[in-house]
């Protein structure tokens, strides 16, 4: 293993985050003595929310965790981001056996590349069916998502869907 083995990197979109988002957050806070949200462009994603506000949304809703952090990393490889931040675990939640199957090829292509390490943490059921995308969606069509999003991200969401 190469890094930092205290520190944690957390890789997605978060456009914008979610409960289950924060869940897995929130636990990664419970393991590692410093954890790293790592926002990157996805080119299959089109964004509601620029980098920076991302960012902005992560941190009011992870306040209460001293340990969390979140930056923007643009169009980077996650290993890359890993080896500048010097950290030794590269974590990932996931829903279920799609996201399993999707990450386990990446998990060991960057272990191989790099010699960092990544850790599939389950997602709390209650909350696998949840996705930004999905959320957004529905939130676009008047239904409440208030339950989906930490309470910082809903007035953000709800403005950006209405101007369109």
């Amino acid at each position: 293993m190469t890094g930092n083995p205290r520190r944690a990197v957390l890789p997605g979109s978060y456009d914008p985050i979610t409960n289950g988002h924060l869940d897995v957050i929130t636990r990664a806070s419970r393991l590692y003595d410093d954890v790293v949200v790592a926002i990157l462009h996805n080119p299959n994603k089109q964004g509601t929310f620029t980098p920076q506000e991302r960012v902005a949304l992560i941190e009011a809703s992870t306040a209460e965790l001293p340990n969390v952090r979140a930056a923007a990393y643009g169009d980077r490889l996650i290993v890359d981001v890993c080896r500048e931040l010097d950290a030794g675990v590269l974590l990932k939640g996931i829903r279920g056996s799609t996201d399993y199957d999707y990450e386990l090829p990446m998990a060991l292509m960057n272990s191989e590349m790099t010699g960092v390490e990544t850790l599939l943490l389950p997602g709390n059921p209650a909350l696998g069916h949840y996705s930004s995308s999905l959320i957004r969606l529905i939130a676009a069509h008047g239904a409440d998502v208030s339950a989906m999003v930490p309470q910082p991200v809903l007035g953000p969401l709800l403005a950006k869907l209405r101007a369109g």
